[in-house]
């Protein structure tokens, strides 16, 4: 979905509380989620995007269908941009960015770490910079985890077992940090990404590789990685998995200052945060540059 008709406010409209706005992610996240499971074909209907390694299911398209049609239910003035075909626009100031299946190759292979990720942000989430997320969740529906957020709210998982409070680790030793990232679609993409990799890789702990940015963000939050990189990544990738991170004390950044964009996402524990931000940027100009 490419439309551009995104909200313009900056701040969330009068009357909308962040809580609430959490509460309808957390419900339309589950729903899309139980979908993805509860009613995987056994012919997924796979074909390709970006590249004949990037591909998208009919269960992609139906969970995002099932999203922007509960969204216009409870939502019905905010607009809505996805990853597939099929957004809605909206008056209200505010937009959900919503990825149906982030982490499809892993949903495709029957790997258990893939996620529904729904958040809502003010501005402009197609512009680096001029969008800010409000409230979000990111389900991986194989495990029933549930990491939601609101801006100022705090992080928090929640699990059949309860709900728990979400904070970034201790870690302030670069080179003890497990750190997480992905790799683009494009072949020429990833020889770049893996030469930042060969280049990072005897500077920490070590890598993890799981398939989905959502995931890996919240991973962050939860004190699963102690630190993140990744570059082409979209709002819909990110925005919920962003606020989740920020929200449990992880600092994050891009190519400069605290904008993230698709050239470079990266995050850290606040104690690796001045080590590891200004690495990892130094490592992506030099190997990685530009993504478009």
């Amino acid at each position: 979905m490419r439309q551009r008709l995104m909200a313009t406010a900056s701040d969330v409209p009068e009357g909308v509380g962040a809580a609430a706005l959490e509460d309808v992610a957390c419900r339309v996240a589950w729903a899309a989620g139980r979908l993805v499971v509860d009613e995987r074909p056994a012919d997924l209907g796979v074909t390709a995007k970006s590249t004949a390694t990037d591909p998208v299911t009919e269960m992609d398209q139906r969970s995002q269908e099932l999203i922007v049609r509960l969204l216009g239910e409870q939502r019905p003035d905010d607009a809505v941009l996805g990853e597939e075909e099929g957004g809605s626009p909206g008056t209200s100031g505010l937009t959900w960015v919503v990825d149906p299946i982030d982490g499809t190759v892993n949903y495709l292979y029957g790997i258990p770490a893939y996620a529904v990720s729904v958040a809502v942000v003010t501005g402009d989430p197609t512009r680096p910079g001029h969008w800010e997320a409000v409230a979000g969740a990111v389900l991986n529906p194989a495990t029933g985890e549930l990491f939601h957020a609101h801006r100022g709210g705090g992080a928090r998982l929640t699990t059949d077992a309860g709900t728990r409070v979400l904070r970034a680790t201790a870690a302030t030793e670069l080179s003890l940090a497990l750190v997480g990232t992905g790799f683009g679609y494009a072949a020429a993409l990833r020889a770049r990404q893996a030469a930042l990799l060969v280049d990072l890789l005897p500077r920490v702990r070590d890598i993890r590789r799981h398939g989905g940015a959502a995931l890996d963000l919240c991973g962050l939050a939860a004190g699963r990685l102690d630190a993140y990189y990744e570059a082409a990544l979209n709002p819909w990738d990110r925005a919920a998995g962003e606020l989740v991170a920020r929200e449990a004390g992880a600092v994050l950044g891009g190519p400069v200052d605290e904008v993230t964009t698709r050239d470079l996402v990266w995050g850290a524990a606040p104690g690796l945060a001045q080590a590891f931000g200004p690495l990892v940027r130094e490592l992506s100009a030099r190997h990685v540059g530009p993504v478009d």
